[in-house]
């Protein structure tokens, strides 16, 4: 126990700043569960195709979600100095800067729209599978909006925040699920296109709600003059862009492991897509929590390396991997006594709850790996090095575990169950390189550190 002792004072903080994010995290998960639990009690063929459309959005979303990181370390340094008028400041240009790449994305997925017919999925899908897709696109000018609003909380540690817009934003989509779906309370049954709409709704909704608050709260009131009198400026829109864009790409092409699996799965069948979006769905709930205290870590590696001392910032970061790492162990002992039974939340599909059954086990093998890349990366974003994370994510994701799926499920004939054996070498090549370069890096920060007198501009 004595070599865990210099991480002790660690673990409260971290778990103080962490759980307000992982209960954020845990709504998403259950809005992800019940869109997926009453898509599949509508119909197997609208659950295969929210399958297809909501793993290629995911992309866009996770992506966009790692852009909006960027902002975190600013906002933490600033806060830890007590400049509230530079934080609104950068809180504007984020805005700006956000709403600049929704256009982006927004025109990017639109082609990708055009091009739906050639991604070779089941033809009698397509009618589900298009309508869907647009609700989707049109829902992303608002998800990065509040990102922004809620990278800034999180940045000066108000985490709670976002947990209770988050909460009521889940809760909407949940009960607007269910009236458009089914066609309840004299609305129109829409199947699929109602849960679209339904997280279009909620999603505008929940932006709503954190531009109020952010006017009308007391405690944010110090960062409105900032916010107002500061114009929107080249230095900052070039900052966040720089943070923001390899931090995107990175979690894009982690994200892309699974995601874009899902277009090899689509050439196995329906019931295939569909057994891989329910492990999705559940394999989820690990990766948003593990974020949940990763990005806990980020701000706390932030405030340490503001304060130059980097020994507490590396301790931070294996802090952060403890609590994560006992986090999964929990999980997956839970998950896996009900393997044979979760799937049955879902669908009453025999061949489909058969393949669900048969991927715990690559899931399970894969956690110390995710663990792993999720506590590093975010640990390199807190002390700002974020473009080793975007090629070495490119090695670890497109270069080893998209093409290992390929072999494993059609070269070697293990169909499912290989594209998921991929997994484990992708999340834990990434962690590996994440962990080497957190540690080349602060160490070197600590031999400047030594050498220049503790001069604050060498970081």
């Amino acid at each position: 126990m004595s070599r865990f002792r210099p991480y002790f004072k660690h673990y409260k903080p971290l778990m103080v700043l962490g759980i307000p994010i992982m209960v954020g995290q845990l709504g998403m998960i259950v809005l992800g569960f019940a869109d997926t639990i009453m898509i599949g009690r509508y119909s197997t063929e609208a659950l295969g195709a929210s399958g297809f459309v909501n793993n290629l959005f995911n992309l866009v979303i996770i992506g966009s979600t790692g852009f909006a990181y960027g902002l975190t370390p600013l906002v933490s340094s600033n806060h830890g100095q007590g400049r509230h008028q530079a934080i609104g400041r950068l809180l504007k240009n984020a805005l700006w800067v956000n709403f600049s790449v929704a256009v982006v994305f927004t025109v990017i997925m639109g082609g990708v729209y055009r091009n739906i017919g050639r991604f070779g999925q089941p033809e009698e899908l397509m009618p589900l599978i298009k309508p869907y897709y647009l609700v989707l696109l049109a829902s992303l000018v608002p998800v990065l909006l509040f990102n922004a609003f809620r990278q800034f909380a999180d940045g000066i540690t108000d985490t709670k925040t976002s947990m209770w817009i988050l909460a009521f934003g889940n809760a909407l989509n949940i009960f607007c699920n269910w009236l458009l779906i089914y066609g309840e309370w004299g609305f129109p049954e829409m199947g699929l296109l109602g849960a679209g709409v339904a997280t279009l709704f909620s999603r505008i909704a929940m932006l709503v709600v954190f531009i109020a608050v952010f006017l009308m709260r007391t405690r944010y009131r110090v960062y409105l003059r900032g916010f107002f009198r500061s114009p929107v400026n080249g230095r900052d829109f070039l900052m966040l862009n720089r943070l923001g864009w390899p931090l995107a790409l990175q979690m894009t092409m982690e994200t892309s492991a699974f995601c874009l699996s899902a277009v090899m799965v689509g050439w196995l069948g329906t019931e295939a897509l569909a057994a891989h979006q329910v492990m999705l769905t559940i394999s989820t709930v690990f990766f948003m929590l593990y974020y949940g205290m990763g990005a806990a870590t980020s701000v706390r590696v932030s405030y340490f390396l503001g304060r130059l001392d980097i020994t507490e910032a590396r301790r931070t970061a294996s802090s952060g991997f403890h609590l994560t790492l006992v986090m999964a162990l929990i999980l997956n002992a839970a998950f896996w006594q009900v393997r044979f039974l979760i799937g049955g939340l879902f669908t009453d599909n025999a061949a489909v709850l058969w393949m669900i059954s048969g991927l715990f086990l690559p899931m399970v093998v894969y956690q110390f790996g995710d663990c792993l890349q999720i506590t590093f990366a975010n640990a390199l974003r807190g002390i700002m090095d974020v473009k080793f994370l975007m090629f070495s994510s490119f090695i670890a994701y497109f270069v080893i575990s998209l093409p290992l799926s390929y072999l494993f499920g059609f070269t070697f004939g293990f169909g499912l169950v290989g594209i998921w054996m991929a997994f484990p070498f992708g999340l834990t090549s990434a962690g590996l390189m994440f962990l080497f370069r957190f540690l080349s890096r602060t160490r070197m920060m600590e031999s400047r550190l030594s050498a220049q007198g503790c001069r604050a501009d060498i970081l």
